[in-house]
């Protein structure tokens, strides 16, 4: 079985999947790892902005997701408190539709996994990586089958780390286990059925120690996702004793949000709550000595905006973007520094700001006298909401028109 790449991709999701499918299509050898079998569900808002159509187009998967996606999003709102505030989504110009839509990533992942195996990527699922040295000019990757803890080592010029934020792990690029805070942000997110939310809607939901979203996603379902702090969810706890986490959060929100209490009157869950977490927002980025990182491995907005996967897609294409018309150069190791460098620019250019003004919103929504200032302007001026979702990335074109 082949041992020897051009480049080994750690990690299966958006960002991973994303990266091997565009270079495994320009014809390199690709390894992907992943450790988790698919289809799997997430904690995820699963939206996706219309500037990812022409990747989408690129990655060969336009019209599956097209066939499978919610409904185009073409509002933005709040929920906050008895609020219920509605504007305009700001419309992605020159692009196809021009309207972002959702899809679960039970399915978006599969579909891009897929791909990239049809495209000649091979992939070791469920495998995990468990060691990354370098031996002379190669990377060896250790990585552990978790059927039967078979052992192989794959080597190569360059890695790709997509392998996310949350979790702590053993590589040099992922972090290691911190002390638990009250600070914390653990994230949980169900689909509800028969749900009164209307079609075309993208509500973000404000209520004290957290915040989340709703959207209309794939199978007529939609997505409740949030995030709320560890000292909040213990009050919650308190006060509601013998009651699982998820559904007293739920009962939370449902409490500070009159638009989520009437949105879900008449719904039923499909399937079970997720959780994970804490989540890890901020720059972290590795770019140096042939490893890259994308995705949530490089940074990771506060999901108040709503860009992740976005964000994780575009991240592989500006990278790839990079290698794949100097593959000969890469592959001699005479060209990694100087992409490494173009990378990190390219990278802080597409993607920094978006962090920078998740973490602003992120802080207002948190803090409860910030919030106090910041409703009663939002209830003057909703439109404050479209500029939000305007600056936060929803039209910001990272993926050229092919």
């Amino acid at each position: 079985m082949q041992t020897r790449f051009d480049v080994v991709v750690i990690g299966g999701g958006p960002a991973g999947a994303t990266a091997a499918l565009l270079l495994a299509q320009a014809g390199w050898s690709v390894a992907l790892i992943e450790k988790t079998p698919f289809p799997r569900k997430k904690v995820c808002g699963e939206f996706l902005s219309a500037t990812n159509f022409p990747l989408l187009q690129r990655l060969g998967v336009a019209g599956a997701f097209q066939e499978l996606a919610g409904p185009e999003i073409r509002q933005v709102g709040l929920f906050a408190r008895d609020s219920i505030l509605l504007a305009a989504m700001p419309h992605a110009a020159n692009v196809f539709g021009g309207w972002g839509r959702a899809l679960g990533r039970e399915h978006l992942d599969t579909l891009l996994l897929e791909r990239a195996g049809e495209a000649g990527a091979h992939i070791w699922q469920p495998w995990a990586a468990t060691e990354l040295v370098k031996e002379e000019e190669k990377h060896v990757c250790k990585i552990v089958s978790k059927e039967t803890d078979e052992v192989r080592f794959l080597r190569s010029p360059i890695v790709v780390t997509a392998h996310g934020s949350w979790e702590p792990g053993t590589l040099p690029t992922q972090r290691k286990r911190q002390p638990s805070s009250r600070a914390d942000l653990l994230g949980f997110k169900a689909h509800f059925r028969e749900c009164d939310l209307p079609s075309g809607l993208m509500p973000l939901l404000a209520f004290l120690g957290g915040y989340g979203g709703m959207v209309h996603t794939d199978h007529d379902r939609v997505s409740l996702s949030c995030c709320i702090k560890q000292e909040q969810l213990q009050r919650i706890r308190e006060r509601l004793p013998g009651v699982r986490a998820p559904e007293g959060v739920l009962a939370h929100i449902r409490t500070e949000c009159r638009g989520v209490n009437q949105a879900l009157t008449n719904a039923r869950l499909d399937g079970l709550w997720l959780s994970a977490g804490p989540i890890q927002p901020g720059i972290r980025f590795r770019a140096g000595g042939g490893i890259f990182a994308i995705g949530n491995a490089a940074g990771e907005a506060h999901p108040v905006i709503a860009e992740g996967i976005s964000m994780a897609m575009q991240s592989a294409w500006v990278l790839c973007d990079l290698l794949i018309p100097r593959r000969r150069e890469v592959l001699s190791g005479n060209a990694i520094a100087e992409i490494s460098h173009d990378y990190v620019a390219a990278w802080r250019k597409g993607f920094a700001g978006r962090i920078r003004i998740a973490a602003v919103l992120a802080q207002l929504i948190l803090r409860p006298a910030a919030g106090r200032i910041s409703l009663p302007i939002v209830k003057l001026f909703p439109e404050i909401l479209t500029l939000g979702a305007r600056m936060s990335g929803k039209v910001a074109q990272i993926v050229p028109q092919s």
